[in-house]
């Protein structure tokens, strides 16, 4: 099995992690991860909603080297999870505000697109 490199918890940095969660679609791996509360993994594919196959790629490298997530190799696939105790544990309370304040914001342009879409 391939292992691939990941910070240790008391690695993980605040200005690595925000850095990572500002960029829109390593933003929406993360909210995606975060709906399932229980320790769980999706392989990459699952994300193609998101972008292409060769960016997700750059992104979820860019969120395991920030400790966001942890990646394993199974085979062929890539099996990605939040590491939401580590996170918790190094900056209490931060992946919630960031995922709720995303959230909001998304459902509050989504309002102003049907309204939108009314007017019209």
């Amino acid at each position: 099995m391939r292992y691939l490199p990941h910070p240790a918890r008391e690695q993980i940095e605040l200005a690595a992690v925000l850095e990572a969660l500002s960029d829109p679609t390593r933003l929406g791996i993360v909210i995606d991860l975060a709906v399932h509360k229980a320790e769980w993994e999706a392989r990459c594919g699952e994300f193609g909603h998101l972008a292409s196959k060769t960016n997700l790629t750059y992104h979820f490298a860019k969120l395991r080297a920030a400790g966001v997530t942890h990646a394993r190799v199974e085979g062929t696939s890539r099996l990605i999870s939040l590491r939401r105790e580590d996170l918790d544990a190094r900056f209490p309370g931060l992946l919630d505000t960031v995922i709720n304040a995303a959230r909001a914001s998304r459902e509050k342009a989504a309002g102003r697109r049907t309204r939108a879409k009314a007017a019209r």
